[in-house]
């Protein structure tokens, strides 16, 4: 047996080298996270077929219009093909519009609806095909940046439409018969946007109409041109076997005129040369990283998860007449002059994904900086929760990490004082109408050093901690800008508030009364109230900048070692009562076998690095490569919990590379421990980044020793400034841990207790 399992993994290495010359992006499972539902999510995914960063996705529509479940893997009905944004159900779209090839004359979603099977059903990130088996259709479309092909492929019939879907809210439609084409506008979304907001379509069919006409809530109307609450139309054809009608379809969130020019990328409209130069796109970006001698199912987890990691945030800017970025404003509804990007939230992206783009793709946040700085300047503040504008969605201010990080870097630097300007602005006051955005309860935390538990902010101990991590990305930055020594100084001793929420009975944070008192009662495993989507086991861990500071709080390093212990031994217990009922980040956690430890979402999931601040990193070793491979696959159930914009992907991409960031801000990536036996990065500068791992395995999981071009390398971190000048990284792998190594003072990651 043990020689036919050591055959069987010659085999997957073997084809994975063969799918490897055609190319990194066949490895990518845009279905993986789309076996998902409101009460329990494997990634809340839907299949992005787009460009990477691209402003238009397109995804087939199993769920009702308007449910943030666009997509569930589980579904027997495709409804149409859509126009989307949605970087998360919760956060849901705008900007939808849908296509739908039928037979017949079918408008409404339900009638419209096909039955299909995936077993006749291509995912990939640059093509999409489906059978619509109830009209005997051949759907398939493949995208541009703001743009997408379409070829339907239709029976002998006499009765072949296709129905354009406006969506509700309020549309517009037109057909304009002598040019084959249809154009309209949806204002359909889910906040966010300024007055006046539209989307502009226009479509482009290469076949003539038999017949054309446009619809309003169902009815058919009699008329080219209609605007109502929800709108759409209706194009026919006479189609023989087999005979394709091709259509170029475009947006933009500008006008009319800029949509048209926006079709412009498809060119001529050859739908194999988009498909083939979409393909050669993908394979460019996921090309940046090679992934050497692992198994099929470890590459197609990684390149998914990178996949998903170059998706959000999105351009949300054009190209104008003469080639300059613009963008509408979602926050003044006027198109201005620059880059934007939209769709994400920083309470998630600031701890890996932004980090992962600041090290293999700065050019790409070069430009979502600029953005940033044209977020403040329309609207006063940095977005913290942004689709497209400023959305009331999670805490903190994390902005400061985003651009602190870029900055400390070497990126955003010529906006750098317009972003140290908002990142001020932002630590003084809260939005008046969106209170995610800026700092609610800022108040209360300049004065006291915390947000207190018996007022009116809820989730007070997580927003107290986030803001003393931002506090100390804004003294970086301040420092790195040279400003005055008396502001350095009042962030510094700001970044120091994690301590007034720190309860020494417990060796937990905890709420804390306006009157510094604790709360009471005071329950660990108690879900939101004082936190956000997690207990104070999973919260204590944020104190990203001083984990020396948490070591000395607790009293000591045994100590510390034992908490982290008592995350993964403790039972996936939980008090839910401040929901009401089991949410869906409990019930990932519990059903996990992996203790109180809860890597469906955010908050926890630098912990298992911070092993190696206390000299046992060898138990961080065991327990990332434990979720690594038990948490994520290549499958519609794929992930733990909510993927989130690219987050829980990156923590993937960087995990298996071998290290993590886990304080943004810092120079210093924390080491773990790696996935494969060799890995190439390229830089954008042409540099390389190649870390060997030759006996690395299931059981060969803890590092004996690492070697820096060639000398050995005793720190259990790595300087990221190092890596961006080229190196050559060799681990040497072992079954049994090394535990001489990193237990030094020495060696530890960065703290701010311990600078000099």
């Amino acid at each position: 047996m043990r020689n036919a399992l050591k055959a069987i993994g010659v085999l997957l290495v073997s084809a994975s080298s063969v799918l490897a010359a055609d190319g990194v992006v066949d490895y990518v499972n845009p279905l993986m996270g789309s076996l998902s539902k409101k009460e329990l999510s494997t990634g809340n995914t839907y299949p992005a077929v787009a460009m990477p960063w691209g402003m238009n996705f397109w995804t087939p529509q199993t769920g009702k219009m308007g449910d943030g479940w666009t997509y569930v893997y589980t579904a027997d009905k495709i409804r149409g093909f859509k126009q989307t944004h949605q970087p998360s159900p919760w956060i849901n779209d705008y900007g939808q519009f849908a296509l739908m090839p039928v037979v017949g004359c079918k408008i409404g979603e339900d009638e419209r609806a096909s039955w299909f099977s995936h077993k006749a059903e291509t995912a990939t990130p640059y093509y999409y095909s489906v059978y619509l088996a109830d009209h005997d259709i051949t759907a398939e479309l493949t995208p541009t940046e703001r743009s997408a092909a379409f070829r339907f492929t239709f029976p002998q019939t006499d009765n072949a439409y296709i129905v354009v879907d406006a969506f509700d809210n309020g549309s517009y439609v037109k057909v304009l018969p002598e040019r084959r084409a249809v154009i309209g506008y949806t204002t359909k979304n889910s906040g966010g946007v300024a007055p006046g907001f539209k989307n502009y379509f226009v479509i482009e069919f290469d076949t003539p109409f038999a017949s054309s006409s446009v619809w309003s809530d169902g009815k058919l109307r009699n008329a080219v041109e209609l605007s109502a609450n929800h709108v759409g139309a209706l194009i026919g054809f006479k189609t023989t076997k087999g005979q394709m009608v091709q259509a170029k379809v475009s947006s933009s969130f500008v006008s009319f005129e800029q949509a048209w020019r926006n079709m412009e990328e498809l060119g001529d409209g050859d739908f194999d040369r988009i498909k083939q130069e979409g393909r050669t796109r993908w394979n460019e970006v996921l090309g940046r990283i090679q992934v050497d001698g692992g198994t099929v199912d470890q590459y197609r987890t990684f390149y998914s998860c990178f996949y998903r990691s170059v998706l959000f945030p999105r351009k949300f800017y054009e190209i104008n007449a003469q080639g300059q970025p613009v963008h509408y404003s979602p926050y003044t509804g006027e198109v201005k002059d620059g880059y934007l990007y939209t769709d994400t939230g920083f309470w998630d992206t600031f701890r890996a994904l932004f980090p992962f783009l600041n090290l293999v793709f700065p050019s790409v946040n070069e430009e979502i900086q600029a953005g940033l700085a044209n977020t403040y300047v329309e609207s006063g503040f940095l977005p913290e929760w942004a689709s497209p504008g400023h959305r009331f969605c999670m805490v903190g201010n994390n902005s400061a990490s985003v651009v602190a990080d870029a900055y400390l870097k070497g990126i955003g630097t010529a906006h750098a004082q317009v972003l140290y300007e908002a990142l001020l602005n932002g630590a003084e006051k809260v939005h008046p109408d969106v209170p995610s955005t800026g700092r609610w309860g800022a108040d209360y935390y300049n004065r006291l050093g915390y947000v207190p538990y018996d007022v009116d902010i809820p989730e007070n101990v997580a927003r107290t901690l986030e803001y003393a991590y931002d506090d100390w990305c804004i003294m970086q930055m301040a420092k790195a800008l040279g400003r005055p020594s008396d502001e350095v100084e009042l962030f510094r001793k700001r970044c120091l508030n994690y301590r007034n929420v720190f309860d020494k009975e417990h060796n937990l944070m905890r709420g804390r009364n306006e009157d510094g008192t604790f709360q009471e009662p005071f329950n660990p495993f108690k879900w939101g109230d004082a936190f956000t989507e997690g207990n104070s086991w999973h919260y204590t861990w944020s104190v990203f900048h001083d984990i020396q500071g948490l070591v000395d709080l607790m009293g000591g390093k045994e100590t510390f070692i034992a908490m982290l212990d008592s995350v993964m031994t403790l039972p996936p217990v939980y008090d839910d009562s401040y929901y009401g009922t089991c949410i869906h980040e409990i019930k990932e956690m519990q059903i996990m076998d992996m203790g109180n430890y809860a890597h469906g979402n955010q908050p926890i999931q630098h912990m298992l690095y911070l092993y190696n601040y206390a000299g046992e990193p060898w138990k961080a070793q065991y327990w990332i490569r434990e979720v690594m491979d038990r948490m994520y696959a290549p499958i519609p159930d794929g992930y733990c919990g909510d993927e989130d914009n690219g987050q829980t992907s990156a923590w993937y991409l960087f995990s298996a590379l071998g290290f993590y960031p886990v304080c943004p801000g810092t120079d210093q990536y924390v080491i773990g421990t790696p996935l494969f036996p060799k890995v190439t990065i390229a830089l954008e500068d042409g540099k390389t980044v190649v870390l060997n791992a030759p006996g690395v395995s299931a059981e060969n999981r803890y590092i004996q020793e690492i070697r820096m071009d060639g000398k050995v390398y005793g720190p259990t971190w790595f300087p990221c400034s190092r890596l961006k000048e080229g190196v050559v990284i060799d681990y040497e792998m072992g079954d049994v841990p090394n535990k001489t190594r990193g237990i030094s003072k020495r060696d530890y990651p960065y703290s701010l207790s311990n600078e000099k």
